[in-house]
C-alpha cells in the first residue's frame, strides 16, 4: 500500500477513455484518473479507492479506507511538548 488518500467513487466520467471518476475525498469531490489500477481491476459508484497524486493507486475495502486515513491522521497529530 501506498501513502494515499483514501476516497468513494461518486460517478464515472466520461471521456479519457473511461479512466476519469468522480471521487468524494473528505467531503470534497474531485477528480481522479484510475487508469494506473492494475489491469482487471474495476471501479464504480461507492467503491473506495486510495489516491496518490490524483491516480488511484489501489482499490481497497472499507476497513481499508479507514485504515489508510487513521494512518494519516496518525503522522498529523503534533508531537507531545517533552519531544
Amino acid at each position: 500500500m501506498c501513502l494515499g488518500i483514501p476516497g468513494q467513487v461518486v460517478r464515472m466520467l466520461d471521456g479519457y477513455g473511461d479512466q476519469l471518476a468522480l471521487v468524494d475525498v473528505a467531503g470534497e469531490n474531485r477528480r481522479v484518473n484510475i487508469g494506473m489500477l492494475p489491469e482487471g481491476v474495476t471501479v464504480g459508484a461507492g467503491d473506495w479507492i486510495v489516491i496518490h497524486m490524483g491516480f488511484a493507486m489501489e482499490k481497497v475495502d472499507p476497513a481499508g479506507a479507514r485504515a489508510a486515513m487513521s494512518g494519516l491522521e496518525m503522522m498529523g497529530r503534533p508531537r507531545p511538548a517533552s519531544d
